[in-house]
């Protein structure tokens, strides 16, 4: 359609969060927003000292959770639902399948809109994960309510994003999807890396000609850090010009800075904190290589930036991150263990031609993820949204491949 269109984003989460998901909305909001396009975004309710910056935020009443530095969202606004039909919207797009993805559910119905739903989490592999550290039921009892509300509100959506095409395939596999499913990655405003200057940061942390290793993700269990941080203490064993950077923060935090201690590493382990996003590229440009031990990811959004940022990549051959990352063209990518990983890390930094190899195939991968042309793959998919509601199309799970599926995933 030629006109500009006006879409509607409904996420649980938003800025001050910062999180794959927050990242994800607020990217493409920003590119939808150059190519003449207008998003409305229905977030969480935001701490009392948080300055709104961006114009058309709708905030939901929210209940804050220090301990996981989380808020949940209350889905229920008067105020919004007596909005929503001024807006004159073409789109609803979702964000999550519950709370506030229920809440878009409902109204893209009420008012005869299409739902675009971005599938951002392997929501059956962390219902495994928290059932089998916190909830005292079985695993497959967990997954079964999991898998069948999504399954019903997957039947309610005229098409699916995925953040990458191992997602894509799992939904194939699982649920017979492929018609109405688009691979369309969180994209990068390349500019920021291009141009940033990570120099200041050497000098100010005394860097000088030593080779900095750096990561960034939430200091949590399921981003595997301590796999990452005994690889480098192997390396740091065979090389006295070693340092690593850890951006992020999270519940771990204090134990995994015991943990370096009782590597040994601690005195060349900075952990940074939670820093602004502004400064991330910065941080990332003033390193050598990026490491990555996650095994959880669904894009690899941060391998992403660091190889905008010109960095070449060691990391953990697991999911989201080798979406990103070829073997031996970007990166290497290793089995899940630190001996593997550590070697890894060793070989580039020992190897010149390697590293340069590496660092030039990073830097020109980087320019696939240009947030502008990911932004308008998102607009065919709206085209084909609307296009699908106005002919009564949805999505349609194959329930007899699921159940088969989950039987062989549960069994004894």
């Amino acid at each position: 359609m030629s006109e500009a269109m006006r879409v509607a984003h409904f996420t649980n989460t938003y800025k001050p969060n910062i999180n794959g998901v927050a990242r994800s909305v607020s990217t493409f909001r920003d590119a939808l927003a150059r190519l003449g396009h207008q998003v409305f975004v229905f977030a969480q309710q935001a701490p009392d000292d948080y300055e709104e910056t961006e114009p058309y935020i709708f905030r939901y009443p929210a209940v804050n959770v220090p301990q996981f530095n989380y808020s949940i969202t209350m889905p229920h606004s008067r105020t919004i639902n007596k909005l929503l039909p001024s807006l004159k919207l073409h789109v609803i797009h979702s964000n999550h399948p519950i709370l506030l993805g229920d809440v878009a559910a409902n109204r893209a119905e009420k008012l005869g809109l299409p739902l675009v739903f971005t599938f951002h989490t392997r929501y059956v592999e962390y219902a495994d994960e928290y059932t089998a550290t916190y909830v005292p039921f079985s695993q497959a009892f967990v997954g079964g309510i999991v898998v069948d509300g999504l399954v019903k509100y997957l039947d309610r959506c005229q098409h699916i994003v995925t953040p990458s095409d191992s997602i894509k395939e799992d939904l194939a596999e699982y649920a017979g999807l492929t018609d109405r499913v688009t691979t369309i990655p969180t994209g990068i405003d390349l500019e920021p890396y291009e141009q940033a200057d990570g120099q200041a940061i050497r000098q100010q942390l005394g860097w000088k000609d030593q080779k900095v290793l750096v990561s960034v993700g939430r200091l949590a269990e399921e981003k595997n850090v301590k796999t990452l941080l005994a690889a480098v203490a192997q390396v740091m064993k065979q090389r006295n010009d070693v340092r690593l950077l850890l951006i992020g923060d999270g519940p771990l935090r204090a134990d995994l800075e015991k943990y370096t201690q009782d590597l040994g590493i601690a005195k060349w382990v900075n952990f940074t904190g939670r820093i602004p996003f502004d400064q991330v590229p910065a941080h990332l440009k003033a390193a050598d290589l990026f490491c990555f031990a996650s095994v959880t990811e669904t894009q690899g959004l941060v391998t992403m930036e660091a190889m905008a940022a010109g960095l070449p990549v060691a990391a953990v051959d697991a999911t989201g991150t080798s979406d990103s990352v070829e073997n031996g063209r970007q990166g290497l990518l290793t089995e899940n263990n630190s001996q593997a990983l550590g070697q890894a890390i060793q070989q580039i930094l020992d190897d010149d031609s390697l590293f340069t190899k590496l660092k030039a195939g990073a830097t020109a991968k980087a320019k696939s993820f240009d947030m502008l042309a990911q932004a308008s793959k998102m607009v065919a998919v709206y085209e084909q949204a609307i296009a699908d509601k106005k002919e009564n199309r949805s999505i349609h799970v194959d329930m007899a491949q699921l159940k088969t599926k989950l039987k062989d995933r549960y069994k004894e």
